[in-house]
């Protein structure tokens, strides 16, 4: 056991910040890529992966979908964190002294209005960590970075204005892996399952498929579709219900389901956070 948690980033990254919360205990190891974060816990260099599955303003995270049915790991856990943005500038720096602020591509957008208030111009950068580490290393007082607080830490910034995003409920949802499947019973708040399918090619396949989950009271409480191989004709279901593969009217739906489909992974089960509700 390393007792590390990989995520995707840089330092002070909002997937650094759902390791800490989440998994307080452990060393958060970042890593470059997606597929970066899954091979270092497939080869043992860490113990757990903390992958973010969407986001309550952009939907699904690129990629995930795709990645995790061919991952050989299995979701154990879910982590949310809310995504407050700040305005992170080199010691002695005010909020007058700043003229532009670097940040990803995404999050640049979410605080145009403090932005424009204050006459500061966005610049892109790959990585909100990234931004505030560039940003701490010139040492300029007219740059800032939009980062969390966690990387303002990290790199020796101050925050010049906090949780500056123009919406206020931006949340990130997270999938924490690991290379065992856990389906014990756990948690307060009930279990959650998640898997993905692809269905007959008949008629209302589809239909008939979730048919089982109506009429078992089973709540699907996600279902996405997406294509895989390339192909139009070729769908993929990645689907979260509330339940355990061993209650009697999980287990129902499950049997309809696998009547219509042509295949069907379960990718995890595990205990609804308390922040999902």
């Amino acid at each position: 056991m390393t007792n590390r948690i990989a995520f995707q980033g840089e330092p002070g990254a909002y997937s650094h910040e759902a390791c800490r919360d989440a998994r307080p205990d452990m060393e958060a190891l970042p890593c470059r890529t997606f597929e970066d974060v899954i091979e270092a816990v497939r080869s043992g260099e860490a113990d757990l992966a903390m992958l973010p599955v969407e986001n309550t303003t952009y939907g699904r995270v690129a990629d995930i979908h795709r990645l995790l049915p061919h991952s050989g790991l299995h979701i154990i856990d879910e982590a949310f964190v809310r995504v407050h943005i700040n305005l992170l500038a080199v010691p002695g720096a005010s909020l007058s002294d700043v003229t532009e602020a670097h940040s990803h591509l995404v999050l640049l957008p979410q605080c145009e209005k403090f932005l424009r208030e204050n006459n500061i111009r966005g610049r892109v950068s790959p990585d909100n960590a990234r931004a505030a580490r560039e940003v701490a290393e010139a040492g300029d007082i007219q740059s800032a970075a939009l980062a969390s607080e966690l990387a303002g830490e990290i790199y020796g910034l101050d925050v010049l204005a906090r949780h500056i995003e123009d919406q206020g409920d931006n949340t990130t949802r997270f999938l924490v892996m690991s290379p065992k499947a856990d389906e014990s019973r756990r948690g307060d708040l009930g279990m959650i399952t998640s898997f993905v399918f692809q269905v007959r090619n008949i008629p209302a396949a589809l239909y008939k498929a979730m048919g089982g989950f109506a009429t078992n009271g089973v709540n699907m409480i996600k279902l996405e579709s997406y294509m895989v191989g390339g192909r139009f004709t070729a769908t993929q279901f990645y689907a979260d219900i509330e339940g355990h593969p061993d209650d009697a009217n999980v287990r129902l739906a499950m049997d309809e389901l696998g009547y219509f489909t042509t295949n069907v992974e379960i990718l995890g089960v595990y205990p609804a956070a308390r922040k999902r509700h």
